[in-house]
């Protein structure tokens, strides 16, 4: 159950209009509840992570929608057809709750490019483009260094990225912007370790995996965000705190493992290599349904975990509460971050049963999404 402190928080959060329920009828666009499949149904994640809503998400929906048609990201056919039922900025106002409009804009929008680039990255494996992958990862990896000089790129993915990272360097400091790069430096080498997997067959071991996984699923990146979404850059110390650290690492090892969960059928008819259950599969020996237990196990352990460390981390905060303005600042910063990475479980959880990008039984054919652009161009 939530404590006493944990409520005073999302109280606080609601009287200053910083979130509305996921399920208001305040919005034009509203959702509705639906039924999770069994195997995937988590009841303490629907019971005691009260879903949350930034209340910018339905501009944000319809302002990332035209951001995707600018930066020709996706053709307009296919945004018309999936942008909204994708849900992309669901996820992220679920997410980042109290963030500033402008701050949730533009993590949103670089979101949506994520998850256009992981396409990108599938469809380059799957036509075996891998002169072209090499030449977006140096992109990328350029653009991530000096995004400005990247602005005007042939490339719209290349583009979309620079023009998030210009946006996203401008709330907080230098130091801060060199962590992010750092992390996302490493991001893309991973997206290279997996081509090169992908391409050549190869099943990585579950402790390769589980080390890959944080890396492609971006964890880092993600836990940076929360910061300019608080208005306040932690210092070393907090994030090296060992109770904030491994609370902030359950939320997205949750994220990414109950993604591979969900995504399990998608890539099996894919022929993806890159899934925890594969790995339990390939290198374990266990069955489909043993290996769905197992991922299951691993997901439910993560939510135990959270539960024990995020009274840790509250009590943390308040030792950083010493009655100067500075230390009262820092604690409320820590606890506006803990709120967000509980808001991760629940975010992520519906995301997965409410968004396109998962319904492969409804795809004409399983390997491959309706919403991505299949006819790319090849090498060049």
């Amino acid at each position: 159950m939530l404590q006493q402190s944990e409520w005073g928080i999302c109280q606080q959060a609601a009287e200053r209009g910083l979130f509305v329920p996921a399920f208001s009828q305040s919005t034009a666009t509203t959702h509705t509840r639906i039924a999770v499949p069994p195997a995937l149904t988590l009841p303490v994640i629907e019971t005691e992570f009260p879903r949350q809503l930034h209340p910018y998400w339905p501009r944000l929906q319809e302002n990332t929608r035209a951001w995707l048609l600018e930066k020709r990201l996706m053709p307009p056919d296919k945004v018309a057809a999936y942008a909204d039922e994708l849900c992309y900025t669901d996820l992220m106002a679920g997410y980042y709750i109290g963030a500033p409009d402008d701050v949730l804009q533009a993590i949103a929008d670089y979101s949506a490019w994520f998850f256009v680039w992981d396409d990108r990255h599938d469809r380059d494996v799957i036509h075996k483009r891998p002169v072209a992958w090499r030449r977006l990862k140096h992109q990328l990896h350029a653009a991530l260094d000096s995004p400005r000089d990247y602005l005007r790129h042939r490339d719209p993915l290349v583009v979309g990225f620079a023009d998030s990272m210009v946006r996203l360097y401008s709330y907080l400091s230098r130091r801060w912007n060199a962590r992010f790069a750092r992390h996302f430096h490493a991001v893309i080498e991973a997206y290279d370790r997996e081509f090169h997997n992908r391409t050549s067959g190869t099943v990585p071991t579950v402790e390769d995996y589980l080390v890959l996984r944080r890396l492609t699923f971006a964890h880092w990146i993600w836990l940076d965000l929360l910061e300019p979404s608080a208005e306040y850059e932690l210092p070393t110390a907090v994030l090296k705190n060992p109770a904030y650290r491994r609370a902030a690492l359950l939320c997205q090892d949750f994220a990414a493992w109950y993604n591979d969960l969900c995504s399990l059928p998608k890539e099996i008819a894919g022929d993806e290599v890159h899934n925890l259950g594969i790995s339990l599969i390939h290198h374990e020996g266990l069955t489909l349904n043993e290996a769905i237990t197992e991922v299951r196990r691993r997901v439910q352990g993560t939510i135990t975990e959270f539960l024990l460390v995020e009274r840790e981390v509250l009590r943390y905060a308040d030792r950083l509460d010493n009655g100067s303005a500075r230390g009262a600042a820092l604690a409320a910063a820590v606890r506006a971050c803990l709120f967000n990475m509980r808001n991760w479980f629940s975010s992520v959880y519906w995301f997965h049963h409410e968004s396109g990008r998962y319904r492969v039984d409804s795809w004409d054919d399983r390997s491959t999404p309706p919403y991505v652009n299949n006819d790319a161009a090849g090498e060049k």
